[in-house]
């Protein structure tokens, strides 16, 4: 089971890194002002890369829990 901590942890791990280059992503799109229609699409595919990034995160975390609770 200590096996599972450790691969939760790098999961999660990689899932907040992901969040962090999200709002890296974010306010690079943010910072150039274009025009509407093209920040809404750039701020589009960001969502879908934070998604990916919590749900990530999220499976780290709850093999972390079960990982700990079967120990």
């Amino acid at each position: 089971m200590e096996m599972m901590i450790w691969i939760g942890s790098a999961l999660t791990l990689l899932g907040v890194l992901g969040l962090l280059w999200c709002i890296k992503l974010v306010m690079g799109i943010k910072k150039r002002a274009l025009p509407e229609a093209e920040t809404r699409a750039g701020l589009q595919r960001v969502v879908a890369l934070n998604m990916g990034a919590l749900a990530v995160s999220g499976i780290g975390l709850m093999l972390v829990v079960v990982g700990v609770i079967l120990a």
